[in-house]
């Protein structure tokens, strides 16, 4: 009876170890973007980020949300004021992305003057954030799953570097001046 029991727990524990070790983990650094479409401008108007970043270097970083004050204070305008810097370290492409809609995405770059520099992505169902594992519940304050705050580089549509905020909303490693500092 005893060894039944234990088999049978034992077979139990076995079986959630593997299920566990098949939980995803974020985007990595040498894995390549997914091909998903995102919106810019409008929800008409779609870009598939692995196609925005093939044959280029780039930056993509996310934001919690749209006219968050951390986003808004500090995390789009230090890429907007960095912008000449970075593209002189030879970044081709920089683009921002959060779960909010095409307009909000949009009225908030107008806003920031991050318009001609900064592509400002939407992802309003969140696919993007869930294929690259980066999403939080941020329910209590924003109302949904939103993105971690991170910043990427890229290269040819593969990950060079990744930053993830340890906090997922903080400003300490996923700011402009930290990829000025790579």
């Amino acid at each position: 009876m005893f060894s039944r029991h234990f088999s049978s727990r034992l077979l139990f524990f076995t079986r959630g170890l593997r299920t566990t070790a098949s939980l995803k983990m974020p985007i990595q650094v040498g894995q390549t973007l997914p091909s998903i479409e995102l919106h810019e401008g409008t929800p008409k108007d779609k870009v598939n980020i692995l196609e925005l970043f093939k044959g280029k270097k780039g930056i993509l970083f996310a934001v919690p949300g749209a006219f968050t004050p951390g986003c808004s204070q500090t995390h789009l305008p230090g890429y907007v004021n960095d912008y000449l810097k970075l593209k002189a370290k030879g970044f081709e492409v920089i683009a921002c992305v959060s779960v909010n809609d095409a307009f909000v995405m949009s009225a908030w770059g107008i806003e920031r003057k991050a318009t001609g520099k900064i592509r400002m992505l939407a992802d309003p169902a969140g696919e993007f954030t869930k294929a690259v594992d980066l999403g939080f519940d941020a329910t209590p304050a924003l109302g949904n799953i939103r993105s971690k705050r991170y910043a990427m580089t890229i290269e040819d549509g593969v990950v060079k570097s990744v930053a993830i905020e340890p906090d997922a909303t903080g400003l300490t490693v996923s700011l402009s001046c930290s990829i000025l500092n790579e």
